[in-house]
C-alpha cells in the first residue's frame, strides 16, 4: 500500500469525487425511472455521437459488458421510453445504429447541466498548463482503471 502523503490525499479526493458523481448519476436514474446501466448506455451513445462515430447494438453491448440478450433488453427499454432510436447507418444502410433522441439529451442537460457548468467554471480558474496537468492525470487514472477491466 502506498505510504500516506500529499499524493494519497489527492487519490482519496478522487475516490470521493467518483462516489459523489455515481450518487448524482443514480439520482438521475431514479428520478427518471431508469436503471444505472441505462444512464451508462446514454453516456456511451452521446460520447460516440460527439466523436462522429456510429454505435451499433453490438458495440454498445461490448462497451457496457452486456451479452446480446441484455443489450436488446436495454435498447428496447430505452426505445420505449423515447430515449433512443434505431436507424440505418449513414455509410452502410444495411447496418442498424443506435442514436440518442434529442429529448434524452435535453433531459440530461436539465439535470446534469448545473454540475457541468460548475465544473467548467472551476476549470476556467486554471491556466492552460494546469488544465493540461489535470487532463493528463484524469486520463492516466481512467486508463489505469480500464487496464484493470
Amino acid at each position: 500500500m502506498p505510504s500516506p502523503g500529499p499524493e494519497m490525499e489527492i487519490v482519496h479526493l478522487l475516490r470521493a469525487v467518483t462516489v459523489e458523481l455515481g450518487l448524482h448519476s443514480a439520482r438521475f436514474a431514479q428520478h427518471n425511472a431508469m436503471h444505472p446501466t441505462d444512464v451508462r448506455a446514454l453516456i456511451a451513445l452521446m460520447d460516440a455521437s460527439r466523436a462522429g462515430e456510429e454505435m451499433t447494438a453490438g458495440r454498445l453491448g461490448a462497451e457496457l459488458g452486456l451479452n446480446s440478450a441484455g443489450t436488446t433488453s436495454l435498447l428496447d427499454r430505452l426505445e420505449r421510453a423515447g430515449h433512443v432510436r434505431r436507424v440505418r447507418g449513414r455509410e452502410d444502410r444495411r447496418k442498424v445504429v443506435v442514436e440518442v433522441d434529442e429529448r434524452a439529451v435535453e433531459l440530461g442537460q436539465a439535470f446534469f447541466g448545473p454540475l457541468i457548468g460548475r465544473a467548467v467554471e472551476l476549470l476556467q480558474g486554471y491556466d492552460e498548463g494546469e488544465r493540461a496537468a489535470i487532463r493528463g492525470f484524469l486520463a492516466g487514472v481512467r486508463d489505469a482503471a480500464a487496464d484493470g477491466a
